[in-house]
């Protein structure tokens, strides 16, 4: 999913760029003063644990490999806006250090990953609560539905800005069937690990899932934490 150098006409590049500078400033501006003690520390090992967990791979099919995206992990851990700003550090620190995607790519893998994976995931989970039990099995099937369709909707964005900017000489319909389909198989293994990812955390420590919090009553959340 990380864009290199060159894949991408210079206008197309500029606007995702602002596009993700845009939806960054926003998040700092709505996160600001609001990161309890409680959060600001997930904030930073969600950040962590999404840098390590991208640079690990996974077969797909045919030849073909994926890894977490990691957008909807962070959004249900430590709400939208904390997990765009944690996903651009993580992507930041990938392009710039380790090479995972080029620099005048960065926007729009932002865009992408850390901004279009995350709104979508948070609004799946969302929605997907409001059909299902407010517990942790609900939890987890919302968690499940959200991981996975935040991969397509990553990919979809890839596909749009190349139908814009790309400068491959890929005819688009194959772009699109490649990628998406692609991402559908990758978007399973994204549900896996984000469902187990959160389910050890509510096991733990449910107070600490922003997202459980917004649908379950504190007291609820210490006796959910505390079952084994």
């Amino acid at each position: 999913m990380h864009i290199p150098d060159g894949f991408f006409d210079v206008p197309t590049s500029i606007g995702a760029a602002a596009l993700a500078a845009g939806a960054v400033g926003v998040s700092l501006k709505l996160t600001k003063g609001k990161m309890d003690s409680e959060v600001a520390p997930v904030a930073g090992l969600s950040a962590v644990f999404i840098f390590a967990a991208q640079m690990i791979n996974f077969p797909v099919a045919l030849g073909t490999s994926g890894h977490l995206i990691g957008g909807a992990l962070a959004a249900i851990l430590i709400g939208p806006w904390a997990a765009i700003l944690a996903m651009t550090v993580v992507l930041g620190v990938q392009a710039l250090i380790f090479a995972d995607g080029g620099l005048t790519a960065l926007g729009l893998n932002i865009l992408n990953m850390g901004v279009l994976a995350v709104l979508v995931g948070y609004l799946t989970f969302t929605v997907s609560m409001k059909f299902l039990p407010k517990n942790k099995s609900g939890i987890l099937v919302a968690t499940g539905i959200a991981a996975f369709l935040s991969v397509p909707a990553s990919a979809a964005g890839f596909v749009i800005e190349y139908a814009i900017g790309g400068t491959a000489t890929f005819e688009l319909g194959d772009v699109m069937r490649a990628v998406v389909g692609v991402h559908l198989l990758i978007g399973l293994g994204e549900a896996l690990i984000t469902l187990l990812t959160i389910s050890a955390v509510l096991t733990a420590r449910a107070d600490l899932v922003t997202g459980a919090r917004k649908f379950m009553p504190k007291s609820k959340l210490v006796i959910l934490g505390s079952e084994r």
